[in-house]
């Protein structure tokens, strides 16, 4: 009797890879195998009350894989070694370059359509800008051992002449929302304010500016995670439909296209508690020079690709995740 068709996710106990099962749990499916290291306790709660299959160790994945033989129609490549605090390159490479490689030639050898996660750390500084144009790849220069391992996979991807019969690479930029409350390294901005909001009833924010009299400030592209995982089940879709194209296949990036200000996040952290805003600058470290007023994404790849629902607002986002995740303590 053949078996069943299984979608297969990696990272599926972090932080977006929770979100997307919970998501496709309600769109009625279950036939899904996660990939993930399951002895983090604080991380349970992010899949334990889900519904799935299966239930892998990371390490174990390709040996699982040639021992079971299961019938894998999707794979959703999600997990990495994100801390962009590391500095083990040799540690980088095996998760995020070396591990990715081997899931992209499983998909490849046993003609199974890939959705991978790249980063928007391999963007580095941002001097040339954030244009998801496969044929910069090679220009661009990341600034941490994170980004570089990141970028080494999108490199090698695309250079590759065989490859799955449909893939993606997203370059994620900030999303935030519920299910990362286990994040040790670089929680999202809206987390960090509430947690700020929740102890000392104000916020902290860097000055950017030599000038006292201006607090000119940072612009992200801030994106909510349940946009991240209606991105990737459009695109789940699109090529298991085969309406994905070979045209199609490269690089994202994963954004809303508009910048915002680390004060419009405290504003909506605010906001969304019902309280008066109280904003504090401070001066910024001398020793970091690593920051960069404003990024503009652009998303005119992923909307010439096809997919064009409209992005949550900040406020919105926030005012869901405070509202109905922080504050209650809850899991989505």
């Amino acid at each position: 009797m053949e078996k069943p068709p299984m979608i297969l996710i990696t990272g599926a106990a972090g932080f977006i890879g929770s979100c997307l099962l919970q998501y496709m749990n309600e769109q009625g499916v279950e036939n899904i195998i996660l990939v993930d290291k399951f002895t983090d306790a604080v991380k349970e709660k992010n899949w334990k009350q889900k519904k799935y299959k299966h239930l892998v160790d990371r390490e174990l994945l390709l040996d699982w894989l040639d021992e079971n033989k299961p019938n894998i129609s999707f794979v959703i490549h999600l997990g990495a070694r994100t801390n962009e605090a590391e500095t083990d390159q040799t540690v980088l490479q095996g998760l995020n370059t070396e591990y990715s490689e081997d899931v992209w030639n499983y998909c490849t050898a046993f003609n199974i359509p890939l959705i991978y996660a790249s980063s928007a750390a391999t963007y580095g500084n941002g001097e040339l800008g954030y244009n998801d144009d496969d044929t910069m790849l090679g220009d661009l220069k990341p600034q941490d051992a994170y980004g570089i391992s990141k970028h080494e996979f999108d490199k090698w991807a695309v250079r590759q002449l065989n490859m799955p019969p449909a893939w993606a690479g997203l370059k994620l930029f900030n999303v935030y929302g519920p299910n990362e409350y286990h994040k040790k390294h670089a929680p999202s901005e809206v987390l960090n304010a509430w947690k700020q909001v929740e102890k000392n009833g104000c916020i902290k924010l860097y000055k950017y500016h030599s000038d006292e009299s201006t607090e000119e400030e940072q612009q992200h592209d801030f994106i909510y995670v349940k946009d991240v995982v209606k991105i990737i089940w459009w695109m789940y879709n699109a090529m298991t439909n085969h309406e994905w194209t070979p045209e199609k296949n490269g690089i994202y990036n994963i954004a809303t296209g508009n910048a915002c200000c680390f004060s419009d996040v405290a504003e909506a952290v605010f906001s969304a508690l019902d309280k008066q805003p109280a904003i504090t600058y401070i001066e910024l470290p001398s020793a970091n020079n690593t920051f960069h007023y404003a990024i503009e994404v652009s998303v005119v790849k992923l909307k010439h690709a096809g997919y064009h629902a409209p992005f949550t607002s900040l406020e919105e986002g926030v005012k869901d995740y405070v509202r109905n995740y922080l504050s209650p303590n809850k899991y989505y």
